[in-house]
């Protein structure tokens, strides 16, 4: 020990600078995490908590075996404890936290808010117990009268042996039905051959789930009892209490339960050396069954290592060669060393294997280092708590509930291969890229990770996003002669699965050139508007709380209008936002027809309005505004306005200046469907308003009136055909849409341009004397912002799909418009919101600055297909592990480095976005995500 300590202290420089010497918590989480698995029989966890707990109570359970002093005791602990650590420890507190409230509220139903019958896992609580219940008494049975105290190769124990043995054949074969592939390399006959036809595939694949099912039967329910009688018969647990017993067993029968799939693999492994082996051989003589399958699954576990990081290597070498751009000065001399010094690169790849730490590539280039033992997260920060968050993460967290659905039936059926901790899995639809990690496994759950990366195009990203489309295309939709063809792109690191039915956005952009600019257009443009201004004002109307109208006076008595106060409400957010929007969506310069409006709302706050009192029309009297405030001003008023500052008026032209006279309806239920009392006074002049009114579609305004269904008494007909011919409420309809109108599009009445529809979509207004009016009542610029979104989509429909025939199929279109539609900006908060609360369409208008053109983005709501592979996960951990090496060591961070190129072969550039920010720049994280396989 001296010499080799001698020895090591010497070289630790210089494995600190190759990055072999590991940080001393990486050190620590790796070697527990080792123990557990292979020592234990646990899994890696998702948190470093979880992992210290884990670790610290199953060492107690093989502690507690040693020193149980009946062997039926031992076997039944080791039985029940085994099965109840395998679980979900979430679930398993959920259901002591759940128990303990029920025992607080005694008899009563009250339980913890979200602790309610309608989430709680009976089904799987049911389930575990019962299958807990059948491995107890079958251990407990066979271990105290079947089981001998000697070897026997026809014993109950050989018996049981032969039956995992075909158990093991029969789940396997049924897990390879359910790929695209066979051991990755020929193309299973089996799975659907063309999705193109979506409903034939989906009604395939379905026949492939039930195949999966009965998998599922013999995975999770067979096999574990059948591992459970093997290990009960076993001849060891007869003898003397030792440490080799209580460590070999605990992890034994923990693995029946924690990782089924493989200890059925190591049990079968044990039963067939046993089996084919003499019984003196050291083998059977000196190993009792527990260390043997510890033994088993270390090298199974380091088997596998070395396979794929050979697979990993050899792939970086051929890449090197093969791809022209990865070609270099010293290609030929990287190709000659590792040819020569051949068996020092695999010595490389055997000493990483032991040490089970990643395969460190040197820049991504055939030089090849033993990077430092790290455990399964490989970062040492908590997962999901850091992403690059942009506006685009709203459609993976839109995503993620739908995606973990559509994983846990195909992770249960066995789609996705043997599940192990530290798998990586990719999954690509459109332009978005999902990067499935599964962070642990155990008894009908796994625990995964998913990122999402940007959505960019970048040259790198689009290159390799394109290899991945090949090698997706190539599986799922190009049409091979042969039964069994070989999977073509077999050197990538990436190996589809399946395909998945997920429900989730669709994203479409357009180029409205033609439209949005069409002169006929923008004609009808202007006269759907008030259309849509008169729709939406009444169904605003219509929708309001009745305690809104308490302030209203009963029919027959003055309704005069209240002066906004000086202080009013600001302007909307939009106001504002739509001068900093996103340059891809808005662009400044195409505003140009309008004069800009900016700090609106200092300037609306900052004016003082005088309030003017008018007894007599035409007299004007100053009042002082603190009257009103004091209670000290007249209250019974005729008319009142507000006069504003801008536009100036002359002297001798007051009298054009608008004022609302009393409100008199001829029908008693109007005002019910009247305006709000601040909407009614506003500083347009009265001549405008009356040249116009011609423009109000009267026609049209019966139509929506009759069609209301706010009335559900038995006159409703009579009552909203009396409403509809009261025409003080027309009036003031009239007054207050083409008062809108104008603050729209200002005093002109021109043809509007395409850049003035794109202001005003964005939430910019002409300058004019309404737009202070308007703009200090959020409520109205609320809604005549929406008509005119919807009048926007209108114009766009009607240019594709055809014009609008009647009154009803445009009240038809404006109601789905209402009911399935989120017309906006991708900027708005009410946008992600959409997103979120899955909104069937939502519609954008922007502009390209770059190509100069209008344009539209569409997004539908609907099942599509997402394609699922596996990635090579030691290529995944060579390259994280030369990530960190070389911006922590070589201090390379240069944003155009080598390494973080476009590499077809490896997926370089994405393997890089998904490492753990500040590494990697992913713009999704999701915290570690339970499905329940059951």
């Amino acid at each position: 020990m001296n010499q080799i300590l001698h020895i090591l202290f010497v070289l630790l420089p210089f494995l600190w600078a190759l990055g072999t010497l590991p940080p001393p918590d990486a050190l620590l989480f790796w070697a527990v995490e080792q123990v557990l698995e292979f020592g234990l029989g646990g899994s890696s966890m998702s948190t470093h908590l979880r992992l210290l707990v884990m670790f610290i109570v199953s060492a107690g359970a093989a502690v507690v075996s040693y020193f149980i002093p009946s062997t039926v005791g031992v076997v039944l602990f080791m039985t029940g404890l085994g099965f109840l650590l395998s679980l979900n420890p979430s679930d398993v507190s959920m259901v002591f936290r759940y128990g303990v409230t029920r025992h607080r509220v005694g008899s009563s139903h009250e339980a913890r808010p979200g602790n309610s019958g309608h989430w709680f896992p009976w089904k799987e609580c049911f389930l575990f117990i019962a299958v807990l219940g059948m491995a107890l008494l079958e251990a407990g049975l066979l271990h105290h009268y079947v089981s001998v105290p000697q070897v026997s190769r026809s014993g109950a124990q050989a018996v049981v042996g032969y039956v995992l043995m075909v158990l093991l054949s029969i789940v396997w074969i049924l897990r390879e039905t359910q790929s695209i592939y066979i051991f990755g390399i020929f193309r299973n006959p089996f799975y659907p051959k063309d999705i193109h036809a979506v409903s034939v595939f989906y009604d395939k694949q379905n026949k492939l789930l039930k195949i999966g099912a009965v998998r599922w039967i013999l995975l999770t329910l067979v096999s574990p009892l059948a591992m459970v009688a093997f290990l009960a018969l076993d001849s060891s647990l007869h003898g003397l209490h030792s440490v080799s017993v209580s460590i070999g067993f605990t992890r034994a029968f923990r693995m029946v339960w924690q990782n089924t799939e493989t200890a059925l693999l190591e049990t079968v492994v044990v039963s067939a050396v046993h089996m084919v082996s003499s019984t003196d051989c050291w083998w059977n003589r000196s190993l009792d069954t527990g260390i043997r399958l510890l033994l088993i699954g270390i090298m199974r576990d380091r088997l596998i290592q070395f396979i794929t990081k050979l697979q990993f290597a050899v792939t970086v070498l051929l890449a090197l060669w093969t791809e022209k751009k990865q070609h270099r000065k010293t290609t030929t001399t990287l190709c000659v060393l590792n040819t020569v010094f051949a068996p020092f690169v695999l010595g490389i790849i055997v000493l990483s294997t032991l040490l089970s730490s990643p395969l460190l590539p040197l820049f991504t280039l055939p030089v090849f280092l033993v990077g430092f033992p790290r455990p399964v997260q490989s970062w040492p920060g908590a997962v999901g708590t850091a992403a690059c968050v942009c506006t685009d993460s709203v459609f993976y967290h839109q995503m993620v509930p739908r995606l973990t659905a559509a994983l846990q039936t195909a992770m249960a059926a066995g789609s996705l291969g043997l599940l192990l901790p530290g798998s990586h899995y990719l999954g690509r639809f459109e332009d978005r890229l999902i990067w499935i990690m599964i962070l642990e496994c155990g008894y009908t759950y796994c625990c995964i990770n998913v990122k999402g990366l940007e959505l960019q195009e970048t040259s790198c990203h689009t290159a390799e996003a394109q290899r991945v489309d090949e090698v997706f295309e190539s599986a799922f939709q190009r049409e091979h002669p042969q039964v069994c063809s070989l999977n073509e792109h077999l050197e990538n690191v990436l190996t589809p699965c399946t395909v998945l039915p997920v429900k989730l956005y669709s994203d479409a952009r357009n180029v409205l050139t033609g439209i949005i600019d069409s002169p006929d257009n923008l004609k009808e443009f202007k006269d759907d508007l008030i259309k849509v201004l008169v729709w939406v004002l009444i169904q605003h109307c219509s929708k309001r709380p009745s305690t809104q109208e308490n302030k209203t006076e009963n029919t027959g008595e003055a309704s005069p209008a209240l002066p906004p106060a000086a202080n009013s409400s600001p302007c909307p957010e939009s106001l504002e936002d739509s001068e900093s929007a996103n340059s891809d969506w808005s662009d400044g310069s195409i505003f140009d027809d309008e004069p800009a409006i900016k700090n609106r709302k200092e300037k609306l706050q900052s004016k003082d309005l005088p309030c003017t009192k008018l007894p007599i029309p035409g007299s004007v009297d100053s009042q002082n505004p603190d009257d009103h405030s004091a209670g000290t001003g007249p209250k019974n008023d005729l008319y009142r306005t507000v006069i504003l500052g801008l536009p100036a008026v002359d002297k001798g032209q007051r009298e054009d200046v608008a004022y609302i006279p009393l409100v008199e309806f001829s029908c008693s239920q109007s005002r019910l469907l009247s305006l709000p009392e601040e909407w009614r006074s506003n500083s347009t002049p009265r001549s405008k308003i009356l040249e116009m009114s011609a423009l109000f579609p009267e026609d049209w305004y019966q139509f929506v009136l009759r069609q209301l269904e706010c009335f559900h008494s038995e006159e409703k007909s009579r009552v909203l055909e009396e409403i509809a011919k009261d025409k003080a409420l027309k009036d003031l309809y009239v007054h207050t849409v083409m008062a809108c109108y104008i603050g729209l599009f200002g005093i002109d009445n021109g043809v509007p341009s395409p850049g003035q529809l794109v202001r005003v979509y964005n939430g910019g207004l002409p300058w004019a004397g309404t737009l202070d009016w308007l703009s200090e009542k959020p409520e109205l610029f609320h809604l005549v912002r929406k008509a005119f979104r919807y009048t926007l989509k209108l114009m766009v429909d009607k240019a594709s799909l055809g014009p609008i025939e009647d009154f009803k199929e445009l009240t038809n279109c404006l109601r789905e418009y209402e009911r399935d539609w989120y017309i906006g900006l991708v900027s708005e908060e009410q946008w992600k919101r959409a997103i979120l609360e899955e909104k069937p369409c939502l519609f954008c208008l922007g502009y390209e600055s770059s190509m100069g053109v209008y344009t539209s983005r569409v997004l539908m709501l609907q099942e599509m297909s997402v394609h699922i592979g596996k990635l090579n996960a030691e290529a995944v951990r060579g390259q994280w592990a030369n990530l960190s090496w070389e911006l922590l060591y070589a201090t390379n961070d240069d944003e155009e480095r080598y390494s973080i190129q476009a590499h077809p072969l490896l997926l370089r550039n994405l393997t890089v976005q998904a490492a753990d920010p500040p590494l990697g720049y992913p713009i999704f994280s999701s915290k570690p995500l339970p499905i329940h396989l059951c």
